[in-house]
Order: structure tokens, then sequence, then C-alpha cells
């Protein structure tokens, strides 16, 4: 009696009800760190069979959708580990040496703001925009419109929180490079935001 109550209580994932109860989430999920739709499907369905292989080692300690969404992030940080690897060296943004300096003698970054193309002002609580639909699809485009490196290694740092030394060592760049990457990164997303949404230009539907 008791082997059996204990099988009953122990959790399973359910494949049968995956694509019907996770699907879509799965697939907006790996398309706003893919930015391709033919390789959020592929990550999706890898996820499902990785799911599928391992469904006994799901121990109920998090939700379903949970445990498939941390099989798909590994997907999602394998594609951009092999896409960043393998881009074509005449695709690559010119990077730094070491022995270029990251910052002048004035104290400013290269590329930091002059006074008359300063960022606008993105209010008291800029925070508040992440609730937003309409600033996520605008996010979306403005992450489309960065090089596939670019938009690699920042998917990495700032979406998927690999930490800097696994990145250096995985994609074999130095923490100058990185930093000057994601420097880039994050100003080009900035101008687009500033452009298209805080600026109040939106991007038609």
């Amino acid at each position: 009696m008791n082997d059996e109550h204990d099988k009953k209580e122990t959790p399973t994932a359910d494949p049968s009800v995956w694509v019907n109860e996770h699907g879509d989430y799965l697939y907006n999920y790996a398309y706003s760190r893919l930015r391709n739709q033919t390789a959020a499907e592929d990550a999706v369905q890898e996820t499902f069979l990785a799911a599928l292989k391992g469904r006994l080692s799901f121990t109920g300690a998090s939700s379903e959708r949970t445990w498939l969404v941390g099989i798909l992030k590994h997907k999602v940080v394998d594609y951009w580990r092999k896409a960043v690897r393998e881009t074509p060296t005449d695709q690559i943004e010119k990077l730094p040496c070491e022995s270029e300096k990251v910052m002048r003698d004035s104290g400013e970054f290269p590329g930091a703001w002059i006074p008359e193309r300063s960022p606008l002002d993105w209010g008291d609580n800029p925070g508040d925009n992440l609730d937003k639909k309409e600033f996520w699809q605008v996010l979306d485009r403005c992450l489309k419109g960065l090089p596939d490196r670019m938009a690699g290694v920042f998917t990495l740092h700032e979406m998927e929180e690999i930490s800097t030394d696994e990145i250096c060592k995985d994609l074999e760049i130095t923490p100058t490079n990185l930093w000057v990457i994601l420097h880039r990164a994050r100003r080009q997303l900035r101008r687009c935001l500033e452009l298209n949404w805080f600026g109040g230009e939106k991007w038609p539907a």
C-alpha cells in the first residue's frame, strides 16, 4: 500500500499536455532570445525531446513549465555559443586589442554621450514600461537590429545571465572585448528605444 501511495504521490512530467499548455510560452521565450522563427521552433522541439528523455528526473520541486524553461534556456545558450563561434571573420565587428585604451584621459569612455546628444529622460519609473506589451514589441525589434555576434553576446550576458568568465572562455574573447561588445549593444538599444518608444515616434503595429 505504501509503495502504491508513494508512486501516486511522486510528481512526474506529463508529455501529453506539453504542447497545449506550454508550447506557445516556450516558443515566445525562445523567439525573444533567438530572433529567428525556425531557430525558436527547433529549440522548443529539442526541449521537448530532452524533457521526454529525462522526464523521470522531474521531482516537482518547481512547476512543470519552470522545469521546461530551464531545459530551453540551455538550448538557447548552446545556440548562441555555436552561432558566435561560427560567425565569419568578415562579419565580426572590429574590436580593440588589449593595448587599446578603453577610457580617455578625461575619464570619458570612447563613444560617451556629448551634451547635445545626451540620452532622453526616461522618467522617474522607467521600469513601468516592462509591464507594457507594446514596449516589449519595440525592444524585440531593436534587438533584431543588432549584428548577430553582438546580439548573441548580449543575450548570453544580459538575458541568460551567463557569467563574464564563462562567456570569455567559451567564445575565446577577453574581458575588454566583452565589455566593448556589451557597451555597443546597450548604446544601440538605448538609441533605438529613445527613437521608437521614449521619443514618442512609435513603430507601427
